[in-house]
C-alpha cells in the first residue's frame, strides 16, 4: 500500500517534510560569499549537485524563508558579486556547519562565529574554509527564481574555475578515494548522514553491452519469490548466459542442492553466471 500525497494541499512546511524526506540523503553546499561592500557570509544548503562535467556546474538554492518569504544573505551576496565558494561538508565538520546555519544579522561572519578558517581563494572574492576536504571556486552563471512565496528556491547556477582537494583524500593514482571520504549528507528533519566506509558498498555498473534482463530468468523462479529485487537485478545484468553444456556440469556437481539458495550466496560472492547456472538447473 502507499500513501497518495497532494503536495499543493498541504502547508509548506509539511509539503517540506515529505520533500525532504524522500529525497534524500543530499549533499551540502557550504557556500562562501562576500557583498559588495566585502562583508563574509558561510552558510549551509542540503538542496545542492553536480550537473554537468562540461563545463563544470553546480547548482544549489538559497530558498525563500517559509515563514516570510524573505530571502537569505546568500541570495543577496550572489546577486552582487557574481562569484561564490561551494566548501563540501564532511563529518568532522558537522557541529560547526550547523551552527553557521543561525540567521546571524547582516554583516556578522558565520567563519568567526562557528570557528572555520578563512583562506584567500585564487580566482574569487569570496574566502574559501580551510577545513573542508574540498573547495570549488566558481562564478555565477545564472540564478533562476522560482517563485515568491515561502520555499520558493532560488537556483545558483555555479560554473567551477578552480577546485582545491585535500591531500588526505587521494590515493597512490592521484584520484580521490571515496573510502577516504567522511561526506556528511542531509536527510529530512534533524537527520544526517556520513559516507563512512562501513556503509558504503561496489556496485558495478552495467558495461556498453546489454544485459539479459530480468525477463530472462525463467517465470517459476521468479514465482517462488525467494529472489530479492537487487538479486533478480544483478542475475538481469550478465550480459551472456551459460550454455546448456555448462547448466549440466553444474548439476552434477551440486546433486540435492538448494540451488536457488546457491545462487543467492554465489550472487553474494559476486560469481554471477555460476548463480545463473543454478537458477537455469533448478527444476530440471
Amino acid at each position: 500500500m502507499h500513501k497518495t500525497i497532494d503536495l499543493s494541499a498541504l502547508d509548506p512546511a509539511l509539503a517540506q517534510h515529505f520533500l525532504q524526506c524522500s529525497v534524500a540523503p543530499r549533499p551540502i553546499a557550504f557556500a562562501s560569499t562576500i557583498d559588495a561592500a566585502g562583508h563574509v557570509n558561510l552558510s549551509p544548503f542540503s538542496f545542492f549537485n553536480l550537473f554537468s562535467t562540461a563545463p563544470p556546474i553546480l547548482i544549489f538554492s538559497p530558498n525563500r524563508r517559509l515563514r516570510d518569504g524573505t530571502n537569505k544573505h546568500t541570495y543577496f551576496n550572489c546577486k552582487e558579486t557574481n562569484e561564490v565558494v561551494i566548501n563540501m561538508v564532511d563529518f568532522d565538520m558537522a557541529e560547526q556547519m550547523s551552527l553557521t546555519s543561525c540567521e546571524y544579522p547582516h554583516g556578522v561572519n558565520e567563519f568567526v562565529k562557528a570557528g572555520f578558517t578563512e583562506v584567500k581563494s585564487t580566482k574569487v572574492k569570496p574566502p574559501r574554509v580551510l577545513e573542508a576536504k574540498v573547495s570549488f571556486e566558481c562564478k555565477i552563471n545564472q540564478i533562476i527564481e522560482l517563485g515568491v512565496n515561502g520555499g520558493s528556491g532560488n537556483l545558483i547556477i555555479c560554473e567551477v574555475i578552480l577546485m582545491h582537494v585535500c591531500d588526505s583524500l587521494l590515493g597512490e593514482n592521484g584520484k580521490i578515494d571515496p573510502t577516504r571520504t567522511n561526506w556528511l549528507a542531509r536527510l529530512g528533519e534533524d537527520w544526517y548522514v556520513k559516507s563512512s566506509i562501513e556503509n558504503m558498498f561496489i556496485l558495478p555498473k552495467p558495461n556498453v553491452k546489454l544485459g539479459v534482463g530480468v525477463d530472462a530468468i525463467p517465470s517459476p523462479v521468479k514465482a517462488l519469490n525467494r529472489l530479492s529485487g537487487n538479486e533478480l537485478g544483478r542475475l538481469g545484468n550478465i550480459t551472456l548466459l551459460p550454455t546448456d553444456e555448462e547448466v549440466a556440469i553444474f548439476l552434477s556437481h551440486n546433486q540435492n542442492s538448494d540451488l536457488i539458495g546457491l545462487a543467492q550466496y554465489l550472487l553474494s560472492i559476486n560469481e554471477v553466471n555460476e548463480a545463473w547456472k543454478a537458477i537455469l538447473g533448478w527444476g530440471r
